[in-house]
This record gives C-alpha cells, structure tokens and sequence, in this order.
C-alpha cells in the first residue's frame, strides 16, 4: 500500500475518514462536511453508540451533499492524551475497514490541535502501512473480494511536508519490521539456515556487512553447543553475521549487539515434541527474524549507530546423528554443558552466538532474543514478553521503548537460587533445571556466558512472536514483535 501526504483538500470522490474528538466534537473539516452533508454526520452519531472515544469507528455510506460514497468517523479521545501509538492505531483500524468494504483508494483526514510538525499524521500513516501487511504469497486461488484492496491512501493534513519527512524514517521501520514478519511465516522447507542467511546477504545493498560462518569455521572456533543442536539435520548451521556502522565518527565506537535465535524448525530433536502444534515450529528463529529486520531497519534509516547483529541458524531434528540426552559438549567460551533434554536446544545455540559476538566486537551492549521456553507463555501469555538482565538501566530502557511503541517486556528476576538449578556433576552446567521458573533458569544459562560488567538483556519472546489474533497494526500471524522496540531503544540511547 502507498501511503502520500497532502494538503486538506476534500476528495470528491471515494471514501473519505475524519476526525471526531471524545464528546462528538467535530473538528473543522468533519463540521464542514456535516454541514454540506445536510447534519448527516451528527444525526448518524446520534443513532449510534459512537462517541469520539479513542479507537472508535463510525461509517456513513452515501451522505446526501456530496459525491463520496462512505464518510468514516475516527475517534480521537481527548487529544491532551493521545500518544503516537494512538494514531498508529487509528490509522491501523481505518485501514483495516477500508480493506474490509474494498475500497481500492481513500482519503484520512488528520486534524491536530496544538501538536504541530506533521507527527500525528505520520504515525497514522505508519499505522496504516503496519496494517497492510499479509503474508499470502502461496495462495494460488484467493478471490479477489478476500485479497486486500487498498492501494492508495492520501493523509490529508495542513502540515504535510513535516509529515512526509517524519514518515521517511517510519517506512524504513515498517520494512524492517515486514522482513521479520516475512521470514517467521516462511515454512521451513522453504526458508532452512542457508537461506535465511542468503536473504540476509541481500541487505548488503543498504550498506550492511554481512558474512556467514559455515559448520567447519564454527569448528575450529570451538562452537560445539551449536554445532551439536544442528548435527541431526541434513542441512548445514550457520552464523551469520550483519555489522552496519552507522556512526563512524563517534567516540565510543563500539557497538552495540543484538543476537538471535533462528532454529529454523524445532523438533525437539531426539526429546521429540508432540505432533499436535508442531507445525508451529517453523518461527522458532523468531529471535533472528527479529535481528534481521532490525539490521534492516537501522540501515533503511540511516541510523547514526554502530550496531552488530548476529544470529544462531540450525535445524533441531531428529536422526542417527542427532545430538542424544546424555551428550556433553564443550562450548565456545570453554564451557561444558551436559545436555538433558535436546529439546532445550536454542539456549545452547545462543551460548555460543553470545561468546563469538563479545570475542569479535567487544560490545558496548547486547542484547538477544529468543523463542525460548513454553513457561514464558505460561506466565505472560501473548502480551508481554519476558525481560531478563544484570543492568537495571538497560531494563528501565527497554521497558519504556516497549511502552512507547506498544511492544510490552515485563521483566523476571534472576539470582544465585535460581543458577543452582542448572548445576550438575557431570559438567560446568545442564541445559535444563527441574519444572520450576523454566524461563528464569533458562536465562541463568545464558548469563553464563556473558561477561560480568558488560550490560545485557535477554527477551524470551515465545508468547509474542506470533498471533492467532491480530491487532490493529499488526494482523494475526507473524508480528514481528521486537524491531520497532530495539529500533526505539536504538533512537533513544544509543545513536550519535
């Protein structure tokens, strides 16, 4: 969907949406159209339960007066206390309707009193655009009436060339984030190591550095943990490594790193899943769908960072050569894990990926995500995602960058009750504690692998990386929970 931006000049054709403030409150262009509409915008509001509350919708089809053929009302709420997210929404749900009724181009008007500089009308554009994504590229049959249809939508506002400036950067976020949501709803036949990592190599046209490490360079660096999670497959493990520096000039150089998951599908390995949801299996490289898109992201708008992103490919499967309950590898950091459970495997992909990137880089900060544990799901379900970190700052950032654009961490504790869990005597550590606090003795592994004074925090986004239940900006499926996150983290604390 194209999303422009221009002048308020009332279309005299098509569907138009305007603004209405809590308390049905016209605003300018909704009382002019109310007036040529012969009072038909203030009648239908009154035959009706709407009332200008934040995410309300209203539609009017043909009004007398004018030649549109439906007006929608957009509630606003009180405007003091409307936030980005809020028009994200709007433009999220107008989107949404337009797709519904097959409108192929529309019309928003966007109204902002004492806000200024276009950032209402750009955010409900980027609304609009989240919202436009589906991921249908194998649906050979659809029909037409269940394809979406809206192509064109126009923002109308009296500060569009601020808009369209604010929205430049909003686009490149949405990329990122439509990559991400792209490579968690491939199948895995489809979308295996090498191949995530092929279409990661793309993104060197927007300046990333991108190289791969095959299973014989991950050998001689010592990466048996990861190395043993992907010895069941036929297909080869990769890292791949993505490096964008965006900040040349700047005083500290170093960077700062996101690392992620991408079990490219999980069958538990030798601990075998059930059949039943194993289909789901495919976006268990969640964490480096994130990654990817994120990297994605920072390079589409040019952000002023130095940033590494690195992301742990396997496939868990089951054979003669599969990693067996019992096996003790050695990981890169030096490290010895006794595997108990094959199908607690991403941690052991993320020890290594964790050890190589704070060996290569020497971060200023990491940060990785993972579709770690069932537990998680457990405790917050499918709204936030778990928060882990041994720096109460980095935690603070997070949570307020997840606020901010709607992407919601919750942080769990960590602490030396809870690293006794994973102590065993066979080795340094196991992969797996007892049935108690799975998420937390899951992160307790992987704080084993990071450096004590470097800041780091883990995302268990297991509960939030895909949706049976869409939302407004973002349709059910593949969400791509993370890259608007990291990237508001990024914007906020660590670009030059």
């Amino acid at each position: 969907m194209k999303v422009s931006f221009a002048a308020v000049t009332l279309p005299k054709s098509g569907a138009l949406a305007v603004p209405v403030q809590e308390g049905r409150k016209l605003l300018p262009t909704a009382a002019q159209l109310d007036k040529k509409t012969g009072g038909a915008l203030s009648r239908a509001m009154s035959g009706s339960r709407f009332e200008g509350k934040s995410g309300e919708l209203l539609e009017i089809l043909v009004p007398a007066g004018i030649d549109n053929d439906r007006v929608l009302l957009y509630g606003l709420g009180d405007p003091k206390k409307l936030v980005d997210r809020d028009l994200q929404d709007a433009g999220g749900n107008l989107a949404a309707k337009l797709n519904a009724v097959g409108e192929k181009a529309a019309a928003v008007v966007v109204e902002a009193p004492g806000r200024g500089k276009g950032a209402w009308a750009a955010n409900l554009g980027y609304g609009a655009l989240l919202a436009s994504y589906r991921f249908d590229k194998y649906k050979t049959k659809e029909p037409a009436s269940k394809k979406l249809s809206l192509a064109k939508l126009s923002v109308l506002t009296a500060e569009a060339a601020d808009a369209r400036k604010l929205y430049r950067d909003l686009e490149e976020i949405a990329a990122g984030v439509f990559l991400t949501r792209d490579l968690v709803s491939e199948p895995a036949n489809v979308l295996y190591p090498a191949e995530l990592a092929a279409r990661a190599k793309a993104l060197s046209k927007l300046g990333i550095k991108v190289q791969v490490l095959g299973e014989a360079q991950m050998e001689k660096l010592g990466m048996g943990a990861l190395l043993g999670v992907g010895q069941g497959s036929a297909r080869e493990s990769q890292l791949l490594v993505m490096r964008w520096d965006g900040a040349p000039k700047a005083k500290d150089k170093r960077p700062i790193a996101f690392v992620g998951k991408g079990v490219c599908f999980d069958t538990g390995g030798i601990s075998i899943k059930p059949a039943s949801g194993m289909e789901d299996m495919k976006w268990d490289m969640g964490g480096a769908g994130v990654v990817v898109g994120l990297m994605r992201a920072l390079a589409g708008r040019k952000a002023q960072v130095n940033a590494v992103g690195i992301c742990g490919l396997v496939e868990n499967m089951p054979s003669g050569k599969a990693q067996r309950p019992g096996d003790i590898v050695t990981t890169a950091s030096g490290q010895t894990v006794e595997v108990l459970n094959t199908d607690a495997e991403g941690r052991l992909v993320l020890a290594d990926a964790l050890w190589y990137v704070q060996d290569k880089f020497k971060p200023r900060a990491i940060v990785d995500l993972a579709t770690l544990t069932g537990a998680i799901i457990v405790s917050l379900g499918s709204v936030h995602a778990g928060l882990f970190s041994n720096d109460d700052a980095l935690s603070e950032q997070l949570a307020t960058a997840g606020k901010e654009v709607g992407e919601l961490v919750w942080r769990l504790p960590l602490g030396k009750d809870y690293d006794k869990a994973i102590d065993t005597e066979a080795a340094d550590m196991k992969n797996i504690g007892n049935r108690e606090a799975g998420s937390i003795t899951a992160a307790q592994f992987l704080q084993r692998f990071v450096e004590k004074d470097l800041a780091w925090a883990h995302l268990d986004i297991a509960g939030v990386t895909w949706s049976k239940k869409g939302k407004p900006t973002a349709p059910k499926g593949g969400t791509g929970f993370g890259v608007r996150l990291l990237d508001r983290l990024v914007a906020a604390h660590y670009e030059s």
